[in-house]
């Protein structure tokens, strides 16, 4: 037997076991890495730019798959009609005025295809954005596209771009612009470091988020001061996730504790980022949790996943240094030796485009700073607005959400027959399903964040209001009268489909509630119990719309 101290240490090479001989008498085994020091943010920058980058691919797809019904050429509010109400408004000019109004480079592109601009679109900012991804490098040029990209696309939107995650993600992508070297295309761009004035304007930008949301629950809705509105929240919700089922049905106590951690996290907790790194630490972890909760209990679109992107901020190399490999010549291994040589005293050499890129950076600074005056005044304010941009690009915004609650779930309900008269007692009525908002009490909720269906969204909206308030819903009746395909892609069953289209459709208003989780109604598989209000809109048919459609210069749809 082997004494002790001859024993080789073994690896596995190949399938074998190879002797490994201990090192000569005299050698100095290979000194461990120093680790990372704070104070840095150049793998920071890596993070934040590939976050940047998937909430910006997730919006273009988004835009990719609905545009085209909801804005298109056959779109339920085409925006080619917006644009040439604007110019008319404008005394049929394209001029400062109108571009100020609507500022969007669609303005300059060929309207004869108008799908075929928003799928150009589109499909650019996916490509960039899939890029910058995938690289985790990006330059001001890049960054600045896919910022005028979305930008065009918002602005002609109209309600189905009017939320505050739109504004958000363009604030956060204008953020993203100064991150970046001008030209260069690196992850680690040694002449161009992460200045402290951006990272301080993400951070500035989480802030006003957290801090706009509590001021306007406490200031809204007297149920978050009595902290009951999250007995309500999880079943009014616009599209609940299957979390949210059970989370309804948990006990007064732990919903009160809810809403008080709410206002903790947004009234208090937002003001750590002042009170030092180790504070600032606290508050980026806090918030991060605080938004997977939010994710994995609701469908709100990319909003919370867009809320995470500046709490990174908060973290510079040293806490996110374990994201990244230590390999040899990789790039925690190159930002060590850049801290290495910091510390030695060394600087990186100054160059004239430094000097430009110091100015550049100290201006956007003031930039941020006058935008943000009105902002501060609006947070200051008891009657403070949400999701409100003070100026057309939407640099800096205000924001918040919820700050009222619903008490009950309406739901609106498409129904068509094929019967010749819809008012025949003995006529079947059929209804349609949508991608994700409940219908189908056996259905259960779906989880999609961070996709977005839009149509699902603004069918909660119209749901609170009057069909005349909403006339979109009367052109998508149409369209289904119709069986139009552009259309039909946007729900999830056509009860028509492979038959003749419906002669008439109607839209149904019903309660929703979650059935009790081990109750009658979830033992037949039911995850809803729904009464009838009444109607929403009065059977309609093909013919019958043909002069609403033509009053809004609307395409009149032609039966497939």
């Amino acid at each position: 037997m082997a004494a002790p101290g001859e024993t080789l240490r073994k690896r596995r090479r190949g399938g074998e076991d190879v002797p490994r001989a201990p090192p000569e008498e005299g050698e100095r085994p290979p000194l461990a890495r120093p680790p990372l020091r704070p104070g840095t943010f150049w793998l920071s920058r890596i993070v934040l730019l590939r976050c940047i980058a998937l909430l910006y691919f997730v919006a273009f797809l988004v835009a990719y798959h609905q545009n085209k019904q909801l804005i298109g050429e056959k779109g339920l509010l085409p925006c080619k009609l917006y644009l040439q109400n604007v110019k008319r408004y404008f005394k049929g000019k394209i001029n400062l005025d109108s571009l100020n109004y609507a500022p969007t480079i669609i303005w300059f592109l060929d309207w004869s295809d108008m799908d075929r601009n928003l799928d150009y679109l589109a499909g650019l900012g996916l490509g960039v954005s899939a890029y910058v991804l995938v690289t985790g490098c990006a330059n001001m040029i890049l960054m600045a596209i896919l910022w005028i990209l979305y930008l065009s696309l918002v602005n002609v939107g109209q309600i189905w771009y009017s939320f505050g995650w739109e504004s958000q993600l363009l604030e956060t992508g204008f953020l993203g612009i100064f991150l970046c070297p001008l030209w260069t295309l690196s992850r680690l761009p040694n002449y161009t470091p992460p200045s402290q004035i951006v990272i301080w304007g993400f951070r500035w930008l989480i802030f006003r988020i957290m801090l706009g949301a509590g001021l306007i629950k406490i200031r809204g809705d007297r149920c978050w001061r009595e902290l009951t509105c999250m007995d309500y929240h999880y079943e009014t919700q616009p599209v609940p996730s299957p979390l949210a089922y059970y989370m309804h049905r948990s006990p007064w106590w732990f919903h009160q504790s809810e809403a008080l951690s709410n206002h903790f996290i947004k009234l208090v907790v937002p003001f750590f980022i002042f009170m030092g790194r180790r504070m600032c630490i606290i508050h980026g972890i806090s918030q991060i949790l605080f938004q997977v909760v939010l994710i994995i209990s609701g469908n709100l679109s990319f909003l919370n996943w867009l809320t995470i992107v500046p709490s990174i901020a908060c973290f510079d190399d040293t806490c996110l240094g374990f994201l990244f490999t230590s390999k040899e010549g990789c790039v925690k291994d190159q930002v060590l030796k850049i801290q290495a040589k910091q510390a030695a005293g060394q600087r990186l050499p100054l160059r004239y485009g430094c000097y430009v890129r110091k100015a550049v950076n100290v201006s956007f600074g003031l930039l941020i700073t006058y935008l943000s005056i009105p902002v501060v005044l609006n947070l200051l304010n008891s009657g403070q607005v949400m999701n409100t941009s003070f100026n057309p690009l939407r640099i800096v915004n205000t924001y918040g959400a919820f700050g009222s609650i619903t008490k009950e779930r309406t739901e609106i309900i498409f129904q068509g027959t094929s019967s010749l008269d819809p008012n025949d007692p003995m006529a079947v009525w059929e209804e349609y399903e949508f991608k994700c908002k409940p219908g189908d009490l056996k259905r259960r909720p779906c989880l999609i964040t961070p996709y977005h269906y839009r149509l699902d969204w603004l069918m909660w909206f119209a749901a609170f209001q009057t069909y005349e308030q909403n006339e979109w819903i009367i052109h998508l009746a149409g369209k289904l009268l119709a069986s139009e395909e552009a259309a039909l892609s946007l729900i999830a069953f056509n009860p028509f489909e492979g038959k003749a289209p419906p002669r008439w459709i109607r839209g149904e208003h019903f309660k929703y509630k979650f059935s009790q989780p081990g109750g009658k109604h979830a033992s037949e598989g039911k995850w809803w119990i729904r009464k009838r209000i009444g109607p929403y809109f009065p059977p309609v048919n093909l013919q019958g719309l043909k002069k609403f459609y033509e009053a809004r210069d609307w395409l009149y749809p032609k039966q497939n």
